[in-house]
């Protein structure tokens, strides 16, 4: 897809070269070319006005021609146009309140930081670089591009951008930088919850989240998108660095280890999470204690455990916990064993009995009912019954 999507670019800069226009390969995909690694993404910048560029493609979308953006529908791949602009002010800390038409050195100006304000010029095959974002590339540096507190005035959740980038290249912060992301960290309160929480999922998910959530608490930004105890929340980070691979929600759950359930609700609505990962990260944080008071299992609670979808990340959690705290891992070096000596025994078998072969057996319908009908079923899972005879006879003997 990632080549597909760079050869619909390309064919897009060379439509708008041959029509006399000039048009550039920009930002994170020219970064990510220097540094041999494969882009998301290809974006495309350009002389051309947002008319002028939609009366060369057949599908286009003009989805911010206002900003001077058009997308391009070309091979299935959406390709996103940009005309050279610079911009007026910023009284959303987000968008530009106005925008005019420029030149390409004029465009590298607005951008956030130097490792992405550059171009590639494919039909020269030359790279365009007006704000020394080559030598920051190879020093490994993060730096905005002319004055930081602007940039960040104009688009607060640069400041957020700026650890992410940081954490994933593993590189430096520029101290001009950073300390203007100290210096103005509330206001990344005035963004949305969304995107703040957009970002915290590409810094958890990503290898080196450790580093990624150590600077945005160490900035101050922390303590306003997780208003909470900052102590609590640094033993949560650090627990960070115990995981190996981690979705959202393990990652989240993780860094919120310390928190009551109400706080992790809240936390959770305030950043306006999906669903799934609500449901998950509550889980995990409910389960963790849960599963430790229960060790060792016999082999019914195990299967009950290893029945939900998000056992092996707790598992990963709690060994993490465990080695975090220095307490023994034996028993879940049992419970590990326990799993492989399974082997390929069915862990969600059919019933042996349901609800109404119960109530005719002469259990009544309530609260009973539902403690019997589990009380059934995890003697089948134990090995304690196997057919309906023996399943019926236990209930006789054990229930009634």
């Amino acid at each position: 897809m990632t080549i597909e999507n760079k050869k619909a670019a390309l064919k897009v800069i060379t439509t708008l070269h041959q029509a006399g226009h000039q048009a550039l390969l920009a930002g994170g995909c020219v970064r990510d070319m220097l540094l041999n690694i494969d882009a998301n993404d290809y974006d495309v910048a350009t002389s051309a006005h947002p008319d002028q560029v939609a009366k060369l493609f057949r599908k286009t979308l003009m989805v911010g021609a206002q900003f001077g953006v058009v997308v391009i529908i070309l091979n299935k791949q959406q390709i996103e146009v940009a005309t050279f602009r610079n911009d007026g002010g910023y009284a959303d800390g987000r968008r530009p309140d106005s925008v005019h038409f420029t030149n390409a050195e004029e465009d590298a100006q607005r951008r956030d930081f130097t490792i992405n304000g550059m171009f590639y010029d494919p039909i020269e095959d030359k790279v365009i670089d007006y704000v020394n974002g080559q030598p920051d590339l190879a020093a490994g540096i993060i730096r905005a591009i002319g004055n930081p507190v602007e940039r960040f005035t104009e688009d607060h959740l640069r400041m957020l951008r700026a650890v992410r980038f940081a954490a994933r290249f593993d590189y430096q912060i520029e101290p001009d930088t950073f300390n203007a992301i100290c210096d103005h960290a509330e206001k990344i309160k005035k963004i949305s919850a969304e995107r703040i929480a957009a970002e915290l999922e590409k810094i958890l998910t990503h290898p080196n989240r450790l580093l990624g959530m150590q600077m945005t608490q160490s900035s101050g930004m922390l303590d306003h998108i997780i208003p909470y105890d900052q102590t609590k929340l640094t033993d949560g980070i650090n627990l960070l660095n115990e995981l190996p691979k981690a979705d959202f929600a393990l990652a989240l759950a993780a860094v919120l280890i310390n928190l009551d359930a109400k706080a992790v609700q809240n936390i959770c609505r305030d950043l306006k999470l999906s669903n799934d990962v609500r449901k998950k990260t509550a889980w995990l944080l409910i389960s963790l204690p849960e599963l430790l008071d229960a060790l060792p299992l016999t082999k019914g609670n195990l299967k009950l455990w290893l029945a939900n979808e998000y056992f092996d990340d707790l598992l990963t959690l709690v060994y993490a916990r465990t080695c975090q705290t220095g307490r023994p891992t034996d028993p879940l070096d049992r419970l590990a064993q326990q799993i492989t000596d399974l082997g390929d025994e069915e862990i969600t078998p059919v019933p042996l009995l349901d609800g109404n072969e119960l109530m005719a057996l002469g259990i009544p319908q309530g609260p009973l009912l539902g403690k019997a009908v589990a009380q059934t079923y995890l003697a089948q899972l134990e090995g304690q019954i196997t057919t309906k005879a023996s399943a019926t006879e236990w209930v006789k003997c054990n229930l009634i």
